[in-house]
């Protein structure tokens, strides 16, 4: 009964806290975009605040954090990884779906920001646009974040990596830093409950430029998969990525 208390105060508050906010900081579009990312920072804090005190969800960060014209591939289980980036990076270019753009107001601000929409019906085409937008990103002196599996996944599970980070990699000619998470166990995908302990996410040795895609991409899942599969597993979730052969699903 508390965890559920406790989490419908925090939906509570937590949508109520982003519609003044989006509102309220709807003048800043007239604005340049240095305001822009500095609202969306805030709205970022603000929710990590609100997770901490009401949920009891706090968050730990282990590694060297990204900076600058760097590609951060992570791990994706849950909303709170696209929070994070937003509160922790300075000015990150998140690679996302073209259709939420579309979005009345956050579509507005993800346009106004520059981040990078991928029309992911629109195979080779959409990925010469990826690579467009992400070579101007980085020569804006932005990291680029991207989750390689496109959508979220479940803890314990791997879905299938798509091509548009190798894509990335071996176009920018930039290191990319893998990322591992085990924030599905505290915010489901697809649940509403706000779990009380710490989210971790760690930020991996970084793969410096020049490999070839079969070694990039090998090396990339093995690192992802592997240290998301320790920080399951030590939150108390499964661990079998870590211990047995890696499951794919699809979504």
């Amino acid at each position: 009964m508390l965890l559920f208390l406790r989490s419908a105060a925090f939906n509570l508050c937590f949508y109520a806290m982003s519609v003044v906010m989006v509102l309220g900081c709807s003048p800043l579009f007239l604005l340049p975009r240095r305001f822009t990312f500095k609202a969306m920072a805030l709205w970022s804090h603000a929710t990590l605040f609100l997770l901490r005190v009401i949920a009891g969800t706090k968050y730990e960060i282990r590694g060297k954090l990204p900076d600058g014209p760097v590609l951060v591939a992570s791990k994706h289980q849950s909303m709170w990884d696209t929070v994070v980036m937003t509160a922790i990076l300075n000015r990150p270019a998140m690679v996302l779906k073209r259709e939420l753009l579309w979005i009345p107001f956050y579509g507005w601000y993800a346009q106004k920001s520059r981040m990078i929409a991928i029309d992911r019906g629109a195979a080779s085409a959409a990925i010469r646009r990826l690579v467009a937008q992400g070579k101007a990103a980085i020569a804006d002196g932005r990291p680029i974040v991207i989750f390689p599996e496109g959508t979220r996944s479940a803890p314990g599970a791997k879905l299938e990596y798509k091509p548009g980070i190798a894509a990335l990699y071996r176009q920018l000619g930039v290191a990319c830093v893998p990322a591992a998470v085990n924030s599905g166990l505290f915010w489901a995908r697809r649940g509403f409950a706000r779990k009380p302990g710490t989210i971790v996410i760690e930020f991996l040795e970084p793969i410096l430029p020049g490999l070839d895609r079969k070694s990039f991409m090998e090396t990339l899942e093995t690192r992802v998969e592997t240290a998301t599969a320790r920080l399951v597993g030590e939150a108390g979730g499964p661990s079998a990525i870590a211990t047995g052969p890696v499951e794919i699903t699809r979504p």
